[in-house]
């Protein structure tokens, strides 16, 4: 018996079925180890040597694989043909290694790039040994974005508090979106007017068409500058009779895009289906491990973490079959189309992600599928069929007329489609135009457009001319889609890590999502003006890009991966040396350079940008706080100005310096005020008596101070706002907002409410129902994240939660931990019915080995209090902020 070694236990199932009963396929459930998540694991003074880290979870797994190894005779390494699956062959060799169980048994490694009988079959049939440049790869990988976490983490904690971490390609795809950003502050938008003329053929027929000549000279796209120029083109027409100047026609074709690669699904995924990277890989990640297809478990597209284009020539041959049965013999090309990458530093082992069978219709398959893996296999279904099509064909048309004098000349370009090709099945998506997204030089999209038989010299007769008023817009802030392509354009990172680089800089709170485009957070761009005032270098594009040219050439073979680490480090660590000392003014006075065009704003033209508006003498810098950094006067504590820092220009209320009157309370007589403060604007009730503080409210996120009135300043006054009695304990529900937003509590329950206005109208009945689902202690219970089905035995209903240490499923009284290799998106009621079962049979722990388990926790608690206070802040922040890799 020979034991397989897969990363999933979806995988494992799947292959166990294909190999038979010689064979006992087990999962490692992704990485066995990884370095410990402290300083001082990768040992850069002992020839980066590494100290690897095994957690209890992966214990577990290891330990079945060496218990399966006794009495084997071989042992064969199937996780995934790339660097990453070739790493966890290597991390699982190595630790079985150290266990001693490899005495005897034959080692092999294999690779298939989808999950299919034949495909498997012929695997077993190949075996190699590891690759080692891939894992020197890893390795190198795996150490510098250790290091840079680790060694910039902390320089940024200490330097620049409300900092969380930095990373190689992390850093450097927040300082793209932070430039953007810039970009979009300096764009000065200016003024453009085109002009169109409407006509008329002998025939009856209308045509517009749009100036560009004018005095006999081409007009640019500013030529008409203003409303008089736009004027000015108009009477020139109005005062000249036109005829057909010229005819064009001229046949085009449009080719079909390649099948896709990891970048170009998400790009592609993210336009059309509206997915997030890691929501994509997810899905596909479903598709490539197996579907149930009526009994039998297929895998449904190929290996989905590549760069490569190219298909197997199997399934060219099997698509082009499927376009000749569903289309017609025009619709195939007379050849297979091949493809070639031009992606940077694209990596072209693998194959294009493709369907395993393109026979295999969505239609067909579509009630095997959830509603997300439906649609994300007919887009690459589509794409991979689409790739093997015709090309479609045009007929461009261009007719320019012009007057007798031939000084003004008008112009219009259409395209009729007159054979659809690959258009019959696919089109791919576009992403916004770039910085230039005004609408002059060329009329309405002339894509599809018929335009009337016309010929040479015939004359028009004119019915109307439009002047049009247009403005230059701002480059477009990033989607998903954009910013991956933007990455893979550069050669930053690869595409198998950018799912979890965007992620992290979401969960840092260095952007958030408006609209599905990245906006920076102030947090974002004080880490981005850090970074490029003291460690430039390492978040410049071209460094980075060229660090991965490095790597990829380890994965070759070509270079050894410690000199590149000895390279980088020697810098790297210089760099950081050279911050030891650094004062907390010398880095504010950085970032006022860096960032000083986008936080301080004149009041009037040519006034100092920076000039105190409350005392007049002091000058305003950027301060550092617990809390991270605001405005504040120089002249602090004598002039007491503060304010929040928005670097983005949309801090309402950042300049509510003085006191605004909304009105008199009829109650009390006192004055209330919107103010701006450290924190934010809010609503304030008098002025301090006796140091007794005045009745102040926040102004909710979203709403525009400036635009906050006397009735809307005494409902938020009014909170906390008694609901009424509890029915069951007699007692008041109180409905208030706090930091975390709208809210109802009950004896110390909270339920958070949907909005901010329901706080000013939730009734008694639903508060009861939203605090019935409220824990004790101020936080809200465990809530639902999906319902799976109910149980055949008892009827209970099954669900999904996510937990504090991770989603899990929960029938009755036994909550069952989903494996890392399961998003809880995804899991089935089958697989949460193996988790039950598997849970309830281990029984409920026994309470002596919690003791235990307690007594041990506190005796390491002790020793820790024993710890020097600033290595203990250290230790805390490092765990809870620990920095990720890519």
């Amino acid at each position: 018996m020979k034991v397989v070694v897969v990363e999933s236990p979806a995988k494992a199932k799947t292959i166990n079925k294909y190999l038979g009963d010689e064979y006992v396929v087990l999962a490692s459930y992704g990485h066995v180890r990884d370095l410990f998540a402290k300083d001082g694991s990768v040992k850069t003074d002992q020839d980066f040597e590494m100290v690897w880290d095994i957690d209890p979870k992966s214990a577990k797994h290891i330990k079945a694989i060496a218990d399966a190894l006794k009495g084997s005779n071989g042992l064969i390494l199937a996780t995934d043909p790339d660097r990453e699956g070739e790493a966890i062959a290597w991390h699982v060799l190595e630790t079985l290694k150290n266990k001693k169980v490899l005495d005897d048994v034959e080692v092999n490694r294999v690779v298939f790039h989808e999950i299919t009988k034949s495909a498997v079959t012929k695997a077993m049939g190949e075996p190699r040994e590891l690759d080692r440049p891939l894992i020197d790869a890893y390795l190198a990988r795996r150490a510098l974005d250790y290091l840079v976490g680790f060694t910039l983490s902390p320089v940024l904690w200490r330097k620049l508090p409300g900092a969380k971490s930095a990373g190689r390609v992390q850093s450097v795809a927040l300082r793209i979106i932070c430039d953007r950003e810039r970009e979009i502050e300096a764009f000065v938008s200016q003024e453009y007017w085109t002009v169109d003329g409407m006509f008329s053929t002998g025939g009856g027929d209308p045509l517009t068409l749009r100036m560009t000549h004018l005095d006999g000279k081409k007009l640019t796209k500013f030529d008409l500058g203003n409303e008089a120029a736009a004027n000015g083109a108009k009477a020139a027409i109005e005062a000249r009779d036109f005829s057909v100047a010229n005819v064009e026609s001229k046949p085009t074709q449009r080719h079909p895009a390649p099948p896709f690669t990891t970048s170009t699904l998400q790009q592609e995924a993210s336009r059309k289906l509206g997915f997030n990277a890691r929501h994509t890989m997810s899905v596909a990640q479903k598709l490539y491990e197996g579907v149930d297809l009526g009994g039998e478990t297929v895998g449904l597209i190929t290996y989905m973490r590549t760069d490569s284009v190219n298909m197997a020539q199997q399934a060219m041959m099997a698509c082009r079959d499927v376009v000749r049965a569903r289309y017609s013999d025009r619709h195939v090309p007379e050849k297979p189309r091949f493809y070639k990458s031009k992606a940077k530093n694209a990596q072209e082992a693998h194959e294009a992600i493709r369907p395993t069978d393109p026979a295999l219709l969505p239609d067909d398959i579509a009630r095997r599928l959830n509603e997300d893996q439906r649609r994300l296999y007919d887009l690459i279904w589509k794409r991979a069929v689409a790739s093997q099509m015709a090309a479609a064909q045009f007929n461009r048309t261009t007719i320019d007329i012009s007057a007798a004098d031939g000084l003004v000349t008008l112009r219009t370009t259409g395209s009729v489609l007159t054979f659809d090709g690959f258009l019959a099945l696919y089109q791919e998506g576009k992403d916004d135009n770039g910085s230039d997204n005004g609408a002059g030089g060329g009329g309405s999209d002339d894509n599809d457009k018929r335009l009337p038989n016309v010929g040479k010299g015939e004359a028009l007769s004119r019915t109307g001319i439009s002047t049009d008023q247009h403005f230059t817009e701002p480059p477009p802030r990033f989607t998903e889609a954009s910013l991956v392509k933007k990455l893979e354009e550069l050669g930053i990172g690869r595409p198998s890590t950018y799912a979890s680089t965007l992620s992290v800089l979401r969960d840092r709170e260095y952007v958030h999502m408006d609209k599905n485009r990245f906006n920076p957070e102030d947090k974002g761009r004080l880490v981005t003006a850090f970074l490029e005032g003291f460690f430039e270098r390492y978040v410049q594009y071209d460094f980075t890009a060229e660090l991965e040219e490095k790597l990829d050439r380890i994965s070759n073979g070509e270079i050894g991966w410690k000199t590149v680490m000895q390279e980088f480090w020697e810098g790297f660590n210089a760099a950081v040396a050279g911050t030891a000392d650094l004062r907390t003014t010398q880095v504010l006075d950085a970032l006022n350079e860096i960032l000083g065009p986008y936080v301080f704003h004149a009041e009037e033209p040519g006034a100092d940008p920076r000039a105190c508006p409350k005392c007049k003498d002091g000058q305003l810098s950027l301060k550092i706080g617990r809390y991270g950094a605001f405005v504040g006067c120089s002249r602090y504590p004598d002039c007491k100005l503060t304010r929040k820092l928005s670097v983005n220009g949309n801090d309402s209320g950042s300049d509510l310096d003085e006191p605004k009157v909304l009105g008199t309370d009829p109650e009390t007589g006192m004055e209330v005020t919107v103010r701006g403060g450290r924190f934010g604007p809010y609503i304030q009730l008098g002025e301090p008596e006796d140091k007794k503080k005045p009745k102040r409210a926040s102004i909710p996120k979203g709403e525009d101070p400036h635009e906050v009135t006397f009735e809307r300043a005494q409902m938020l006054l009014s909170l906390p706002r008694e609901v009424g009695e509890h029915p069951e304990t007699g007692k008041k529900i109180m409905a208030a907002i706090g930091r975390y937003g709208p809210y109802v509590a009950h004896e110390g329950k909270y339920g958070r409410l949907d909005s901010i206005e329901e706080v000013f109208t939730v009734g008694v009945n639903r508060a009861v129902d939203v605090l019935a689902s409220a824990k004790k202690g101020g936080r809200r219970g465990p809530q639902a994240i999906r319902e799976l089905g109910t149980h055949p035995d008892d009827g209970e209903v099954i669900n999904v939660f996510s937990g504090r240490y991770g989603p899990y499923v929960k029938h009755g009284k036994i909550n069952a931990t989903l494996p890392d290799s399961v998003p809880p998106e995804e899991v089935t009621l089958e697989q949460a019915l193996e988790l039950i079962a598997a849970k309830a049979a281990k029984g409920p722990k026994k309470k002596k080995v919690v003791k235990k388990k307690m007594a041990k926790k506190k005796a390491t608690a002790k020793k820790k209090t024993k710890k020097p206070a600033a290595k203990k802040k250290a230790t805390a922040e490092a765990k809870t902020d620990e920095p990720a890799s890519e």
